[in-house]
């Protein structure tokens, strides 16, 4: 199954095509980071990126379905992030490309494949080693390896989605991500049965796009879009394999106006 990985940031969007029917470096079909200057206008940045995912999409056609960090909530909830967040889905919907989120805590718990085995936090240097022993492709920059192992999780997910495999050949992270289901023993709730895992959250933590008809309007669009990528791939095709920026769209540099300047004080009296 090729499946897109998606690391969304303002300052290093890591993305990976990911190939789960081969082993070796030959599961990295294409890989990369695209950066976006913190002094352009932040509504140009989010445009850039969703432009920069359709160009991707465009560019690797063969890609089945995505997975996305979806940004974190609660104390650590950022608008910023969460604002990208809506623009990649964007470009996903109108290129109908089924989806599924993961939360910070779950990439790195499946990153692990086994926390038993797997102890302890899995930092940026950790998520590095981990698409390293499993690729073979030493070079990795962290942005690109955590949509690395984002692409597996989400390959894993849609083949059992759709019953390519089942639960027995889930890894323990897996099974506990995506099947989880707990039943009450206890206080009010109890022998209520809670089914939580990804797996059960259809419309909340997947959705499948490629199942909506688009309208004919949406339809206009996307030829629109397309079009309007493939134009930009014919002057500046895609450079897999590079960091930080292997996609070069050209684009104005929007910058915030000059603050105005404060009249000179008076001399004092």
């Amino acid at each position: 199954m090729i499946t897109l990985g998606i690391d969304p940031s303002l300052t290093g969007f890591g993305w990976c095509v990911h190939n789960s029917s081969v082993t070796g470096p030959a599961r990295v079909i294409a890989r990369g980071v695209v950066n976006t200057p913190a002094a352009e206008i932040f509504v140009s940045r989010y445009i850039f990126l969703r432009t920069q995912l359709i160009h991707l999409i465009a560019e690797y056609p063969e890609i089945q379905a995505v997975g996305v960090e979806s940004p974190p909530f609660g104390e650590d909830f950022s608008e910023g992030l969460y604002a990208l967040f809506v623009y990649v889905n964007e470009a996903l919907y109108l290129l109908r490309k089924d989806v599924v989120y993961f939360d910070p805590l779950t990439v790195k718990l499946l990153a692990k494949m086994d926390p038993k085995v797997i102890q302890g936090t899995m930092d940026k240097n950790n998520m590095i080693v981990a698409a390293r022993a499993e690729t073979g492709i030493h070079s990795w920059n962290n942005n690109a390896a955590d949509a690395y192992l984002i692409g597996r999780s989400a390959a894993r997910f849609w083949r059992l989605e759709s019953g390519e495999i089942t639960l027995e050949n889930l890894t323990p992270a897996e099974a506990h991500s995506f099947s989880r289901v707990h039943t009450f023993t206890r206080g009010a709730k109890a022998g209520q049965t809670k089914r939580d895992g990804l797996v059960f959250r259809e419309g909340e933590r997947f959705f499948k796009f490629s199942h909506l008809p688009p309208s004919p309007i949406e339809s206009e669009y996307i030829q629109w879009l397309l079009r309007s990528s493939q134009k930009s791939l014919e002057k500046d095709p895609l450079q897999p394999d590079l960091a930080p920026s292997p996609l070069q769209l050209q684009r104005p540099r929007l910058k915030p106006p000059p603050k105005p300047k404060q009249p000179p004080k008076p001399p004092p009296s």
